[in-house]
């Protein structure tokens, strides 16, 4: 049960331990991925040396700029937000389906009641901040508060707040950055630095974000985010559907390791009236910390 608990709680952060070589096959809930997020990407297109073709070439390399320039992402824009949803998990420690109660205040907190099909109560209540996420593992009787450097440093990934919100709504978690921006098939491929992280925004004709690649440099830690069944929420499109891959390489055995986690939203409201974040631990655990 402890391995459930980890992997219905923190695996969605995509930091589950993987001890044995990687499991290739995905869990039971995880959808294929869309065909044109799979095709190979187009390289950029050289202009050819002829002088017959540089007028041609360069009124098309304008035409695409300007199109390039009038690219802007539709975000999914919210107070409150308030769902259900079903997370599919495997790694080599986990194969498990859990139901997930979310709840959030945008850009500021992300609630996660986490359970089990068949039983009647929670086995774990997390609370994700800008700056530390709390864990309240029921089953086992345990409470613990952690900073997000304490998964970054464990496997290689600088993981933060944003990349949680972008994992569950389906916006950039990086929109201050500056991005270069060229045509990839039917995308428009928007690629941003930071620190050593590059993060390439696939987005769609319809403006949406179709998938997110987040790369560590010195790692090669990979982070990709596939969305689908886009559906109109209020006055905006929502993903239902989340693919999530990570893969790293371990440092004691050199293998690559992989842990897929597919959400299913199966209820989502945004809301402009506040929720509640219930957290209750007990004393005694409380003292423990």
């Amino acid at each position: 049960m402890n391995k459930l608990i980890i992997g219905g709680v923190v695996l969605m952060l995509g930091i589950a331990s993987c001890k044995k070589p990687a499991i290739n096959k995905s869990p039971e809930l995880v959808s294929t991925t869309t065909d044109s997020l799979k095709k190979e990407t187009s390289n950029v297109v050289v202009a050819p040396t002829t002088d017959s073709s540089k007028v041609s070439v360069d009124n098309a390399a304008k035409t695409e700029d300007a199109e390039i320039e009038k690219v802007s992402v539709d975000e999914v824009d919210f107070k409150y937000l308030k769902g259900k949803a079903k997370v599919g998990i495997k790694s080599t420690d986990v194969n498990q389906t859990v139901n997930m109660d979310i709840r959030a205040k945008k850009d500021s907190v992300i609630w996660l009641n986490v359970s089990v099909p068949g039983l009647p109560v929670s086995i774990a209540t997390a609370v994700f901040t800008k700056d530390s996420v709390k864990i309240h593992n029921k089953y086992e009787g345990s409470y613990n508060v952690y900073r997000y450097d304490h998964f970054s440093e464990k496997f290689k990934f600088n993981l933060t707040f944003d990349i949680l919100q972008a994992l569950i709504v389906g916006n950039r978690p990086f929109k201050k950055n500056k991005s270069r921006v060229i045509r990839e098939n039917e995308y428009f491929l928007l690629k941003q630095r930071e620190g050593k992280v590059q993060i390439d925004n696939y987005i769609g004709q319809d403006k949406k974000l179709k998938k997110l690649l987040v790369t560590q440099d010195v790692t090669n830690t990979k982070l990709e985010m596939d969305f689908a069944d886009f559906t109109a929420l209020n006055n905006t499109i929502f993903p239902l559907s989340n693919l999530i891959t990570v893969e790293y390489k371990s440092e004691k055995d050199q293998k690559i390791y992989q842990t897929v986690i597919n959400i299913k939203h199966t209820k989502v409201e945004l809301l402009d009236e506040p929720l509640q974040f219930p957290f209750k631990v007990p004393e005694k655990l409380l003292k423990k910390n």
